[in-house]
């Protein structure tokens, strides 16, 4: 079981209760080192996390389906907006502002299609690091939510 920082471990903590009562995840389980948040009306097994790095926080989306990673992409490249650009207007609608560091996607050791990027933990509105990393993660389900078939695909919403 790895171990992580305190400060993380109170972090963690708290977003997850906050993260509970915004309801929109499926569910929302607490793992040694992050929580992961499993994608509300998604098809295919998907989930948000908020992890406990060596480097600090990191949130990400991640699936086991190449098919769902294929739809996100392809969203991106036909609507041409970065994905950092995407998180950053649902960080905006939160109450954040600032860039957004860069995104990595990726394929991970366990074969996961893999979005992420660091958790900036300290901003200019006074927020606390647990208010930040929720806004994090609601903000990469909002924009998720609204790419490829994340949020169930063709249907309305």
């Amino acid at each position: 079981m790895p171990t992580i920082p305190a400060p993380h471990q109170e972090i963690l903590t708290a977003v997850c209760a906050l993260a509970q009562a915004k309801d929109v995840f499926t569910r929302i389980e607490t793992l040694d080192d992050r929580i992961r948040c499993h994608a509300k009306g998604c098809p295919e097994p998907a989930w948000y996390e908020l992890a406990s790095t060596d480097a600090g926080l990191v949130v990400r989306f991640a699936t086991p389906d190449r098919w769902l990673s294929e739809s996100i992409e392809s969203d991106l490249m036909h609507f041409g907006d970065p994905i950092e650009e995407l998180v950053e207007e649902e960080l905006a609608e939160l109450g954040w502002r600032g860039n957004v560091p860069t995104v990595k996607h990726f394929r991970d050791d366990a074969k996961l299609y893999t979005f992420e990027n660091p958790v900036p933990l300290n901003d200019s509105t006074g927020s606390s690091a647990a208010e930040l990393a929720t806004k994090f993660l609601l903000a990469y389900e909002a924009a998720f939510r609204a790419l490829g078939d994340v949020g169930g695909g063709d249907e309305d919403e």
